[in-house]
């Protein structure tokens, strides 16, 4: 593996953790785009960046702007296909971590399973919501890490199994224990008692798309 090195500019320093011929592995900090959005104050985004240092990476995945940690590129379009048809058949394991509001009562160690149809909010767009007439099947497991009974939190290890946007968020806020910083689905409490959305991509396990080796990288979280 090579060094890691760092892609500078206004936001936050972004960090390679994996460069070959085929994938780029890169750290995202929290508050960056993973894609261009709409405007001209939403260029800045982490494929632009990337995309100065390696003209052929392109966007495989992505992770909301306010949500942290690992992330792929591929280097040109067949690593591209290769890699975006590994997650859509789920050959890709994402773990994330997460604080949220509230003691789970789950024990320490314990694993749930969460399935809860997601659709859009339409009126309240880029809301996602629980839908069980029209959303799309949606899942995901939990661990619980750790409780805070002082703050009357919860640190989660998180595995979607399906990747749905905010799935993460919507399934937390449906069980009563959102994600805290969450601007868009906690409420004020609980938006409070963090700076950012305390949601971050932890690790990453895949089989190289050329190789077939076994690839599992890992970034700790800051909170």
């Amino acid at each position: 593996m090579p060094p890691a090195s760092a892609l500078t500019g206004d936001a936050p320093a972004l960090s390679v953790l994996f460069a070959d011929a085929a994938l780029l592995v890169l750290d995202k900090p929290a508050g960056l785009l993973s894609v261009p959005g709409r405007g001209a104050d939403k260029q800045d985004c982490l494929s632009r960046r990337v995309q100065a240092l390696y003209p052929d990476a392109l966007v495989v995945h992505r992770l909301d702007m306010a949500t942290s940690g690992l992330i792929i590129m591929a280097r040109g379009a067949d690593n591209q296909r290769l890699l975006s048809k590994a997650f859509a058949e789920r050959q890709v394991r994402k773990r994330y971590i997460a604080l949220v509001d509230g003691l789970l009562q789950e024990g320490i160690g314990a694993w749930r399973t969460v399935d809860l149809p997601i659709g859009v909010d339409w009126p309240h767009r880029p809301r996602r919501m629980i839908d069980f007439a029209r959303g799309k099947a949606s899942v995901t497991t939990l661990r619980v890490l750790s409780h805070d009974r002082a703050q009357g939190t919860t640190r989660l290890a998180l595995e979607p199994v399906t990747g749905r946007s905010h799935q993460l968020r919507v399934h937390l806020q449906a069980i009563g224990h959102p994600i805290l910083g969450d601007a868009l689905y906690a409420g004020a409490a609980a938006q409070a008692k963090c700076a950012r959305l305390a949601l971050h991509a932890e690790s990453l396990a895949l089989a190289h798309p050329q190789t077939g080796v076994m690839l599992t990288l890992q970034s700790p979280p800051a909170f």
